[in-house]
């Protein structure tokens, strides 16, 4: 097994660079890149433009635009930016060397990722903070969501599921189908408004906060209180969260155990007269339990970084997914491509994870045997 788990590791290099060339060649084709956006802050409004643009180019952007006045709009330098029309080269220029889009393609992208492998991924372009900085902050926003609602929906889930197996076809298998069929139905974001209507002051009671992980006063209160304040806070994101989520792998937990339940080695074991529970836990479990760990890292990464979003605008939690959000419709580059890469490789190694899980339900897989 450590064989398997060290090549595994060493396959992540470089599928995280095949990762990060396709989307950097993506993103290089899409219009509207970082030096149209600093751009457009500049033909809108110039002072913010100045005082959010890092790296000291603020200075070199206002020495610009005072140009810009003197040669008026008519000058005839044409960029290849679009909305840069009026503006002098010298400030284009600039803009290009603060953004590091002075250099060829093939130089950015080797200087990105020879940054990246030693865990330095830049300044975010407009917000005047390192990325690290900015993906730190906003981590325990996503991991208390995405750690907390996948827990919950795995401990309701399979118990769940296996219960709606057992008894299928039973007056408990149709009324809880029918909490699924709710669950499948309605979106999260939706079921979070809901809740926000019913539960946080909306036109019923007020039990539950609006907005943030904890409350201002956090830091005064005793470890307890701490706690408490915590998952008081918790409560309605992920309960929202859960609804989507607990539906889908509970269907998948029971269509599995169905399945495994029809096979011939269960026909088998209950004629040699094994009791029920051996059977279904001895046997059934083991093997209906592979396809739902396969989709754990999945569900995992799903929920902490793409489901979330709504959830955190709508509760006003500034977490990771909202972070990625912003800096794509921002085009902040070091951002987008900072989050990117800690996203892929988070997600390469919890398919290591659940690979190992696939060992400890079942001890007969044996990945030693077999190819990467």
């Amino acid at each position: 097994m450590l064989a398997y788990i060290i090549r595994r590791l060493l396959l992540i290099i470089p599928t995280l660079l095949g990762i990060m060339i396709i989307n950097f060649a993506i993103v290089q084709t899409a219009p509207g890149g970082p030096v149209e956006q600093i751009i457009a802050q500049i033909q809108g409004n110039a002072v913010d433009a100045t005082a959010r643009v890092t790296g000291g180019g603020g200075e070199a952007i206002q020495g610009g635009l005072d140009n810009q006045q003197q040669i008026g709009q008519s000058g005839g330098f044409e960029s290849k930016y679009r909305g840069a029309r009026g503006l002098p080269p010298e400030l284009i220029a600039e803009i290009e060397k603060m953004v590091g889009f002075d250099k060829p393609l093939h130089v950015q992208f080797i200087n990105m990722i020879g940054n990246y492998a030693t865990f330095n991924f830049g300044d975010s372009f407009f917000q005047d903070r390192k990325v690290v900085d900015l993906v730190i902050d906003k981590l325990p926003v996503s991991i208390s969501l995405g750690i907390w609602t996948t827990l919950l929906t795995y401990l309701i889930s399979i118990p769940l599921g296996i219960r709606k197996a057992v008894r299928d076809g039973s007056r408990f298998d149709v009324w809880t189908s029918g909490v699924i069929i709710f669950g499948n139905a309605v979106p999260s974001f939706l079921f979070a408004v809901l809740l926000i209507v019913l539960f946080a002051g909306g036109s019923f009671v007020d039990w539950f906060p609006l907005r943030g992980l904890v409350s201002d006063n956090w830091s005064e209160l005793s470890l307890i209180g701490k706690v408490a304040d915590y998952f008081w806070h918790l409560v309605l994101p992920l309960t929202a969260l859960l609804i989507g989520a607990f539906a889908s792998l509970t269907m998948l937990t029971k269509n599995s155990f169905l399945d495994q339940i029809n096979q011939q080695y269960v026909v088998t074991a209950r004629a040699k007269g094994l009791d029920e529970k051996r059977v279904l836990y001895g046997h059934v479990f083991r093997n209906a339990m592979l396809i739902v760990i396969a989709g754990f890292p999945a569900a995992f990464i799903s929920i902490l970084f793409t489901s979330s979003l709504l959830i955190e605008v709508i509760f006003s939690l500034d977490g990771l997914g909202l972070l990625g959000f912003e800096a794509t419709i921002n085009r902040d580059f070091p951002v987008m491509f900072g989050t990117l890469f800690f996203l892929s490789l988070l997600g390469l190694l919890m398919g290591l994870i659940g690979d190992l899980a696939y060992v400890v339900v079942d001890p007969r897989i044996d990945f030693e045997s077999r190819e990467v």
